[in-house]
């Protein structure tokens, strides 16, 4: 998969243990791993949004709750180093709503809205398909090479260490719209295990890099905000994309994501693009 080893740098130096670390209830410690490609000093997005989604799974006061959605607005760029949260739950019968508030210093960074669904059997008929029977083709296991988009940084970062990558569809050296199979390779949280909705956002911000239209080298394509909607948890390790970008000369776009496991569709996802020359 990717290089180099999960758990050392280019040189062969240790890696931090998780991405983000817990340093008290409400206060957190970003490492390298969740550097993203526009700034050295600030995260990718896929970082905090999965951090934003252990936030609210830790919140539901008992089990069988799943995300239905996450919206995060990325006000400003997320820092590495320390940070802090907070967040407010709203319970209701078969839903509940969690507020969620990043700061960095007294500055707020990132503004999370996430909708939890209580789990609940519900008999359907047999000839009912529960979800579209499209699949992302070729699945993980007929994929070979990585996913290299031009114009990144290399070394250590969420996009070059914490996920590995395959490419599924497309050329990811030319413009166009793009597929492929992501998987975390960190712990997102020290101590804990990454859930199958924390996989889900993580690779869900990669949208806009996959499908990426004009050269990062030139011009920066970052995206102000992200919405996933899940129906279902991914099964499995990988997290599948089939993304495409949309832009205009006023400096905006839109990235649009589908989103899969090796069984199928999962959801969907989209990013509200701020373009600009370099």
């Amino acid at each position: 998969m990717n290089a180099p080893a999960p758990h050392t740098d280019d040189h062969g130096e240790p890696l931090p243990a998780a991405v983000f670390a817990r340093r008290a209830e409400d206060l957190w410690d970003a490492s390298v791993l969740a550097r993203g490609p526009w700034d050295p000093r600030a995260q990718h997005g896929g970082a905090p949004c999965a951090l934003f989604v252990h936030i609210a799974e830790q919140a539901m006061a008992e089990p069988g709750w799943q995300l239905g959605r996450l919206t995060v607005e990325l006000i400003r760029p997320v820092p590495l180093g320390e940070l802090r949260t907070r967040c407010a739950t709203e319970p209701a019968r078969s839903t509940a709503r969690v507020a969620i508030d990043l700061l960095s210093g007294d500055k707020l960074v990132a503004r999370a809205q996430v909708l939890m669904l209580r789990q609940t059997e519900v008999p359907l008929p047999g000839d009912v398909p529960l979800w579209s029977p499209d699949r992302l083709l070729p699945p993980p296991s007929e994929c070979h090479e990585p996913l290299l988009i031009g114009g990144l940084p290399r070394g250590v970062s969420f996009y070059g260490t914490t996920m590995d990558t395959l490419n599924a569809q497309g050329d990811p050296s030319r413009p166009g719209p793009g597929s492929a199979w992501f998987r975390t390779a960190m712990p997102m949280v020290e101590g804990h295990q990454n859930s199958p909705a924390m996989r889900a956002v993580a690779a869900a911000d990669f949208g806009n890099g996959l499908s990426w239209v004009l050269p990062a080298e030139r011009y920066l394509f970052t995206n102000a905000d992200i919405s996933v909607h899940l129906f279902r948890p991914p099964m499995g390790e990988w997290v599948g994309l089939q993304s495409q970008t949309q832009m205009d000369a006023s400096g905006a776009g839109i990235a649009m994501s589908r989103l899969f496991d090796e069984r199928g569709s999962i959801g969907i996802a989209a990013q509200t693009l701020v373009l600009r020359e370099r």
